[in-house]
């Protein structure tokens, strides 16, 4: 029976071989990096109004009957803002992406009910919308006390996020405007 020394061992190759295993095929997989197969998807950390980018590498070759999944997201090196670094709420994005207790449908709740149901979009927008409506019929002020037209609404306000692009919150600015929305806040101060 063939005993190797422990330098014997070292010198025949171990590295390839264990124990008369080729580790070739073994050490070129280990060499594959988890993110070599993704798509990936350059984004926004949603969390402060510093507005870190983020690449979020997914899985699935987006055909219909394939549920994309997200595998790493890590910070943008191409970014001016974060040179591709995150906080720690930043780096823990993939597993508030991933979460089962995410919400990713609409929800609603009935006045006086204590049970949420899901709804579809579209019902969610037709509701929002009424509601905005609705809103602003009561509290719509045409003229002020001194008779000069004023058009404001006082009694909805709206908030924008640090991680909307500029064109939103000009959009949201406009849409605020149109409306006669005084109360807005906004960490991007438009």
């Amino acid at each position: 029976m063939y005993k190797p020394s422990r330098r014997s061992f070292i010198a025949s190759g171990a590295a390839v071989t264990a124990f008369g295993f080729d580790l070739r095929p073994a050490q070129a997989a280990v060499r594959e990096l988890k993110i070599s197969r993704t798509t990936q998807t350059h984004s926004v950390c949603p969390y402060c109004a510093v507005g870190c980018s983020v690449v979020i590498h997914t899985l699935g070759d987006k055909a219909k009957n394939v549920k994309p999944a997200v595998v790493h997201i890590e910070g943008d090196p191409e970014s001016p803002i974060n040179r591709g670094t995150l906080c720690p709420k930043g780096a823990s994005l993939k597993e508030f992406v991933n979460s089962p207790n995410r919400i990713t449908k609409p929800m609603y709740r009935a006045p006086g009910s204590s049970e949420w149901k899901t709804i579809g979009w579209e019902e969610a927008l037709d509701k929002m919308a009424a509601l905005v409506k609705k809103t602003r019929d009561a509290g719509f002020t045409p003229k002020d006390d001194k008779g000069r037209t004023v058009n404001r609404l006082d009694n909805i306000a709206m908030i924008g996020g640090c991680t909307d692009a500029n064109e939103v919150n000009f959009l949201l600015s406009k849409f605020r405007y149109a409306l006669g929305i005084l109360p807005y806040e906004n960490q991007a101060r438009l």
